[in-house]
């Protein structure tokens, strides 16, 4: 398996001026597989399509992706052009990840999709995104979206880009198993993983579908000392069938660097690292990148 190491930067991170940029510079010299930006409306984090336009246009090598982008509430067809036009652009690089967004009333409302709506919504856009990008034109008849022969151009430079979902819950991974091309789940622990991976593959191979061994990977934030309050509290909240909330965030540079192993025997071999408290100014960003790529990077082959 092909090992890489991706980092994302989170909901809550200030990065939204031109230390953005430095970041980006230096994950793209320090020879980091891929960026993952967030989607939140409600943070100072900026808009996942603006982000990765932004650092495809400063990069050559770096991927990007978002982690994850809302699919419910946005127009299918005008986001698959988008997108198709960042992955031209960037000569293959962009790595799509979907998700049907945070349960909060706060970024529910601002999508304008109701929470009982928003699955059967995330399919059928998903199915409508993949029709534009891989067919001359689009005739689709649904319950939430309606074309006659639609011409959708570009085309994306991957034929078609792989989409990643996430998500641990019963029914997530069967849309996983139905629809994606790849796995991205986050607070997960390597147990979780392997469950998770081999039902998938049962429910991929139900549908008649198989997805790349390669193509299971997984989010995982990291500290460098005591968890804020607040952050333990989420933890707790999100996971409270673990008694031990720290197997979800390794301490230190040798404990992430374990967990990258043990997820790797579990069959994941794409890696997203995240600092679950973030350094303060871009500098600091810099300084710890440079370490990570020390601590990190080795790892893979």
């Amino acid at each position: 398996m092909k090992i890489r190491v991706g980092y994302g930067l989170g909901v809550r991170t200030t990065l939204n001026d031109d230390g953005f940029a430095q970041v980006v510079d230096a994950l793209e010299q320090l020879r980091f597989d891929s960026l993952w930006v967030s989607e939140r409306i409600g943070s100072e984090a900026p808009d996942p399509l603006v982000a990765m336009s932004f650092a495809a246009g400063r990069t050559k090598k770096l991927k990007f992706g978002m982690s994850v982008m809302v699919l419910p509430g946005r127009n299918p067809v005008i986001l698959a052009k988008e997108l198709a036009t960042l992955d031209r652009l960037s000569n293959g690089r962009l790595l799509p990840a979907f998700g049907l967004g945070v349960a909060d009333p706060h970024e529910q409302q601002a999508f304008g999709v109701a929470r009982e709506e928003r699955a059967k919504r995330f399919n059928e856009a998903l199915e409508v995104i993949r029709a534009c990008w891989t067919q001359p034109s689009v005739t689709h008849h649904g319950t939430f979206f309606n074309y006659d022969d639609l011409r959708v151009q570009p085309k994306p430079f991957q034929n078609p880009p792989d989409v990643w979902l996430g998500g641990i819950a019963p029914s997530e991974l069967k849309r996983v198993g139905r629809l994606a091309d790849g796995w991205l789940p986050s607070f997960v622990t390597p147990s979780d993983a392997e469950v998770g991976r081999i039902e998938i593959q049962r429910v991929a191979a139900e549908h008649e579908r198989e997805i790349d061994p390669e193509h299971f990977g997984v989010l995982i934030p990291y500290a460098h000392g005591p968890l804020p309050d607040a952050v333990v509290k989420g933890l707790m909240s999100r996971r409270p069938d673990l008694d031990d909330i720290s197997q979800l965030v390794p301490q230190g540079w040798l404990a992430l660097q374990d967990s990258i192993k043990r997820f790797i025997d579990a069959g994941m071999s794409k890696f997203v690292v995240l600092p679950i408290v973030e350094p303060k100014t871009a500098h600091e960003w810099v300084d710890h990148l440079a370490v990570a790529a020390d601590q990190l990077l080795p790892l893979q082959n």
